[in-house]
């Protein structure tokens, strides 16, 4: 995959009929009673990384039972979905999440997520073949923790999309997205169990050999760049103080501002790890156990688009913001013209990934972001469409 150029938007400018958009709207709001449960019912039953059986289920039921046909399970993944309606020349896929994070359920708002991009479906649904529309709901299970869009990609399920979008609840109101590119790293050492006081100059400790990586890494972070990461947590060090513990694991994660630099940053992680293997006499296994999460490029032309119609949608004048978290929608950002914009849902009271969010995710805020998040995406659809027409 080669990135998008951004000096090349897919589009400058477009406009749909605007009697065909108000209709759009109109049905958007005529469902916002079946959108907002849905999104409660997926914040009340919370489900993480590839286990979010019943919000894809309930997704998927209510794309069926307005006129989309759908495929379960696509990629082989038993929680993702495609959805599809119309038969126009121009393709823009939905793209919708519903996983949450262990431990704190819905903290960063995919319920609202997956209302929204449902909300745009279904408000686009009579009109798809009159705007010149295919539309497609992709249901991308596994943002917090397994690359879920990414895996997708590599499927070819966004095979043949002209464009994609997506909205997300943030503590402020961007249009456009930016986003770290990330990277994960399984960590385990194999050393030789001992008795610390017996026979300790038998033993190679494992613990150690991570506790001489952490050292390295420390020294290392005095000359990484600005907007480069390294963050890990330790899983396994040993069980009891009195046995030099034979195993030492732990979870690391590099993140760095595009996609081109993590290959140089995983290098000089690596090899504190290889250092601390080396200083103690260990073995050390180095793992990736999911693909990279790339920055996310919004397309110039689809983000031009965005800005009206969120404006006319009612929601609030965006800020400019420079990177922040990390998506697996960057993947698909480097392969096909796509946007991201974040809603603001608590006016900068708490973030993603604290537990009030997960509270602020049900509230009036939310509701609100839901529905003009949908009518401003299928407004974008709509007018994206005839600027290709």
């Amino acid at each position: 995959m080669s990135p998008l150029n951004a000096t090349e938007p897919a589009v400058a400018a477009g406009a749909a009929d605007p009697g065909l958009k108000e209709a759009v709207r109109e049905r958007v709001l005529a469902h916002r009673e079946e959108l907002l449960a849905l999104s409660r019912r997926i914040h009340a039953h919370p489900e993480t990384a590839f286990e979010e059986h019943r919000a894809a289920a309930w997704c998927a039921d209510l794309l069926r039972g307005h006129g989309y046909t759908v495929e379960p399970g696509v990629a082989g993944l038993p929680t993702a979905f495609g959805a599809t309606l119309g038969s126009g020349p121009v393709t823009v896929a939905l793209v919708c999440e519903y996983d949450a994070l262990p431990g704190l359920g819905h903290a960063c708002g995919h319920n609202l997520i997956a209302a929204a991009g449902l909300g745009a479906a279904l408000g686009l649904a009579p009109y798809a073949d009159r705007l010149g529309l295919t539309v497609r709901v992709i249901g991308a299970p596994a943002e917090e923790r397994g690359a879920g869009k990414a895996l997708l990609l590599d499927a070819g399920v966004f095979d043949g999309v002209d464009a994609a979008m997506m909205v997300h609840p943030c503590p402020v109101e961007v249009a456009d997205f930016h986003s770290f590119a990330l990277g994960t790293l399984s960590v385990r050492y194999t050393g030789r169990a001992a008795h610390p006081s017996l026979n300790p100059h038998e033993g190679r400790n494992a613990a150690d050999a991570l506790t001489v990586a952490q050292v390295a890494l420390g020294l290392l972070r005095q000359h990484l760049p600005p907007h480069w990461r390294v963050h890990g947590v330790t899983t396994a060090a040993g069980t009891a103080p009195n046995l030099i513990p034979d195993s030492a694991t732990a979870e690391y994660e590099i993140r760095a501002s595009a996609a081109e630099d993590l290959t140089e940053l995983r290098a000089r992680v690596e090899a504190c790890f290889r250092a601390g293997a080396l200083a103690t006499g260990c073995e050390v296994e180095l793992t990736r156990p999911e693909p990279d999460y790339l920055d996310f490029r919004g397309d110039a032309g689809l983000l031009a688009l965005w800005r009206a119609n969120a404006a006319a949608a009612g929601r609030p004048e965006p800020v400019e913001s420079g990177p922040f978290a990390c998506t697996d929608m960057g993947n698909v950002s480097h392969a096909l013209p796509a946007i991201h914009p974040v809603l603001d849902i608590t006016g900068g009271v708490c973030g993603p990934h604290e537990a009030a969010f997960a509270e602020a995710a049900v509230a009036p805020e939310a509701d609100r972001a839901v529905l003009e998040g949908a009518v401003a995406m299928a407004w974008t659809a709509a007018d994206f469409a005839a600027a290709r027409g």
